[in-house]
């Protein structure tokens, strides 16, 4: 099982991305290890996961929230 995540970082932005385990990747953020976006903007909070069975379906989700606008992720992220 693969899931899509929306973080809220310390800066008020928002990072998304896949993982099979969305609190480990969060703590995996939170100490510096992977993303170099969360590296710079350290992560506080999960806002938001929607889960999916293969990582093929999970990567076109993460692309298609990625290219939304700020607006529109909270609206999501609102809507759960």
């Amino acid at each position: 099982m693969y899931s899509v995540y929306i973080l809220l970082c310390e800066d008020e932005s928002l990072y998304t991305g896949i993982a099979t385990d969305v609190l480990r990747r969060f703590h995996e953020h939170q100490k510096g290890i992977g993303a170099k976006y969360t590296r710079a903007r350290k992560p506080v909070r999960i806002l938001y996961t929607e889960s999916f069975k293969t990582r093929s379906k999970a990567q076109s989700r993460e692309a298609e929230i990625k290219s939304w606008t700020r607006q529109r992720k909270l609206a999501l992220i609102a809507s759960k």
